[in-house]
Order: C-alpha cells, then structure tokens, then sequence
C-alpha cells in the first residue's frame, strides 16, 4: 500500500488513490493541558479553535511546513494514519512533500513523525516538484518549467528541469503572514479584536491582491479593543487589499528574484509555457493578474491548486522502486528513510 502525505501548515491531505483525498483536514490538534490527553484533531479541533476553556489548548502544530511540536505532529499523523490504514498486515510505503529549503534535522523530524505510525518506507519530495506533477506539468524532460506553490505556510518558487531544481526559492511569508496582517490592521484600524479564524474567512471572501472591488464587503466579529465589550462590522476588499499589500509584494518579489537567476534558455521554455501557480493562496483574487503584469509573462492557476501537491505525491509513488533501488538519476524522488 503506498500513501500520499502532503502534511501542511494549515491542511493534511492523504491520497490513496488516484481519484479523491482519504484525508483532507486542517492540520490542528487539540489537548488537555492537565494531561496531554488528546481530545481532537482536523475538522472537530478546528471548530474548537478559539471557543476552548482554559484547560484546552488548540493548536497547529506545523509552522513554516516544518514541525514545531514534534509530538503533536506525530499524533495527528497516527490519528489520521490510523483513518486510511485499516488493516495493519501490510506496512506501506508514504511519499511525503517538504518546503524546497529545510535543514537535515526538519527533515528527519518529519520522517520520525511519519515512521511512529509504523511505516516500511518514507520517501520524501519537495513540494514544488509534487505540486509539478499535480498540476500535470512534465519535468522530466529537458524543458523549463516553472511552478509557484503557495500555501498556508511557505511559498515554494522553482524552475524545474529534466526532474531535478534549476532554481529554486522558499520564503516562510505566506497565507498565515496574511491572517495575522488582517487582524494587525482591522484592530489599528477599527479597534476590533478578532481570531485566526475570523481573519482567514475574511481573506478567503475579500482580499486581493490587484484592483480591488470596493463593493465587496465581510462581516467581521470580533471584541471592541476598548469596551470589551461583543461588535460586528463591515470591512471591504479595498481594506484588505491594503491590509495585505506588503506580504504580496514580498511573494512577486521572490519570484522575480527566481526568473532572474533563471538560466537564459529555461527563460525561453517559461517564456512560452508560462508560469503556474498551485496553493491555496494560488486562488487568491488579483494574483494572477498582479503576477502577470509584473512578470510579462503569462501565468496558469492549476485545476483544483490546493490538492495539486497531494495529487503530484501520489504520482511520485510510481519512482518508489527506483529510488529503493537507485536506478535512476532522474528521479524526482529524494532520500528513502
């Protein structure tokens, strides 16, 4: 049995197939703190977040794409581990996605977290390269691809060739850098308190990063900074356009950095395919169009961007017996733990 594992900073997606998500669940987890008991993980944690009593902590225990709580992380993956293996007879074999630039000791936390469940083999991938093969992009060929995944935690910037990285950039300012300006702004502004929660609703519905629509409006909820006291409040995506501006200027910067190290013919190759753009923060409104006109170049969304390194991890599945046995230079995949 092999699994596709693609444990972010917001979302844990496992695939089993190549049609549909076994898993595809925020990537919380909460506790008691008396007793470290844990009472609940992905979609039931995440409606806890914010509404807990004092004895409850929730929280994601991944930041960056990497593990920040080493054995929360190995909780939440047993938990959800345990979910797609039902039978224990046959150990299977895990393709996991990690950012493009972590150090030896984050990749072996994130084996170790895998390898509790009990696992016969942990193959890694960086997420650029799975989120290429999701979005269907060939990079085994000797042509210039160039793919921008950006997630909750990290955006992923690479421009890939005959199966290996060409050039390559991760920055860890990314959808919760977003979150966290929304809420800086709304409570300097309108004196309003709100939640991590609140403020990623609010950013799905409205932010943008281009022109924005100023008709387009979100209800916030919140506590009065100065009262305590409950208020709600509208706020429209001119606000939040402004609200997020120096986060996505540090995105399209990043990735011009990326085009401008580029080798001159993998340019021409981007030149005429474009660049695609996988994520969840790919859906953002106006970053296409932002993307573009900084660019000159133009840029794809991939189909369904947030499942695209999820789908990409379980295609990878297909290098497994090549990378056990080294077979392959080309291999996209990285080291067999």
């Amino acid at each position: 049995m092999d699994i596709a594992l693609d444990l972010g900073t917001a979302n844990a997606r496992l695939r089993v197939n190549n049609n549909e998500n076994a898993i595809d669940q925020p990537s919380v987890i909460a506790y008691n703190k008396d007793d470290k008991v844990i009472l609940a993980v992905g979609d039931e944690a995440y409606e806890m977040l914010g509404r807990t009593s004092a004895k409850i902590n929730v929280v994601f225990p991944l930041e960056g794409g990497v593990i920040a709580e080493s054995g929360l992380v190995e909780e939440l993956v047993n938990i959800f581990m345990a979910e797609v293996c039902t039978s224990r007879v046959v150990m299977p074999r895990v393709v996991a996605c990690i950012p493009g630039e972590i150090t030896e000791v984050e990749k072996r936390a994130i084996v170790g977290a895998i390898s509790s469940f009990g696992v016969r083999r942990v193959l890694l991938i960086e997420a650029a390269k799975a989120a290429a093969f999701g979005s269907g992009r060939d990079i085994m060929s000797p042509h210039g691809v160039m793919i921008v995944d950006m997630g909750a935690g990290t955006v992923d910037i690479a421009v890939m060739s005959l199966g290996g990285m060409s050039v390559s950039k991760t920055i860890k300012t990314a959808g919760n850098r977003m979150d966290e300006e929304i809420i800086k702004y709304v409570r300097r502004k309108h004196g309003l308190i709100i939640g991590k929660a609140m403020a990623r609703s609010c950013k799905e519905a409205i932010a943008c990063a281009a022109e924005a629509n100023e008709d387009k409006t979100f209800r916030l909820k919140g506590r009065d900074s100065l009262r305590g006291l409950p208020r709600a409040m509208e706020v429209n995506a001119v606000e939040m356009q402004e609200a997020i501006a120096d986060i996505t200027t540090i995105i399209i910067n990043a990735i011009i950095d990326v085009l401008e190290d580029t080798p001159p013919e993998l340019l021409g190759d981007i030149q005429m395919d474009g660049i695609m753009l996988t994520g969840g923060l790919a859906q953002l409104d106006g970053m296409k169009e932002r993307l573009e006109k900084e660019t000159g170049i133009t840029v794809h969304i991939a189909p369904d961007p947030a499942d695209c390194v999820v789908a990409g991890c379980f295609k990878a599945t297909e290098f497994i017996e090549e990378a056990e046995s080294q077979r392959s230079t080309l291999n996209p995949l990285m080291t067999v733990y």
